[in-house]
């Protein structure tokens, strides 16, 4: 069977503003989708794993801030900081720091020894991927959960189209279209395996997960 080739198609929400009903419903699919992939639960495993533990961690594409609120309450001690486009949200606890605006710019600025993303990087080009991967070295860890870009994830997204709003129902396959397949997130951000111990896991959920440690 055919790979199928990685195509990057604008999402409806990334459009909308974001108290429009359309895009009020997408967010609530997204935690919905969140909870089936367990993405957030992953990420928030990898980090408490760390030893020493992350003194600063960093989340991109932090969006409404569930991650974050996860991350600080299972590591307390850490500082955690959101980084998006957007405003931060309004009921963002007070012990969760955020930057507003383009990351790749503010991502140097604001510094830290971990980074975390989830469904973000299938939003660029493999250029501003690699641009994305110059910044990320200045972290000593990174962990990252994107779509799989695989037919069964498609099938997938098809099977829940009645339960989801119109706007998931363009922008989840869009996504999975915008993935990756193991072994190219590592090559796209430039990541050295003689510099970062790296490890990559897919599963029949439909996702991919990369962490890498700096060695």
């Amino acid at each position: 069977m055919r790979v199928l080739d990685r195509l990057i198609i604008p999402e409806i929400l990334d459009s909308l503003n974001p108290e429009d009903p359309r895009a009020v419903r997408s967010r609530r699919d997204l935690r919905w989708i969140d909870l089936f992939l367990g993405n957030s639960r992953w990420l928030v495993r990898q980090l408490k794993r760390q030893t020493p533990a992350p003194v600063r961690i960093l989340e991109i594409g932090a969006g409404e801030g569930g991650l974050c609120r996860q991350i600080k309450a299972a590591l307390s001690s850490s500082s955690v900081t959101g980084l998006d486009l957007i405003g931060r949200p309004a009921d963002l606890p007070g012990n969760v720091q955020w930057v507003s605006g383009d990351f790749f710019q503010t991502l140097p600025e604001t510094g830290g020894d971990a980074c975390v993303g989830s469904l973000i990087l299938h939003h660029f080009s493999d250029r501003a991927l690699s641009d994305l991967g110059a910044r990320l070295r200045a972290f000593r860890f990174i962990a990252f959960c994107e779509p799989l870009r695989s037919r069964l994830p498609l099938v997938f997204s098809s099977l829940s189209s009645p339960l989801v709003g119109e706007v998931t129902r363009h922008d989840m396959p869009a996504s999975i279209r915008a993935g990756f397949r193991l072994g190219e997130l590592p090559a796209l951000l430039g990541l050295d395996s003689k510099r970062w111990k790296i490890s990559e896991s897919s599963d029949w959920r439909g996702s991919l997960r990369l962490i890498a440690s700096r060695l």
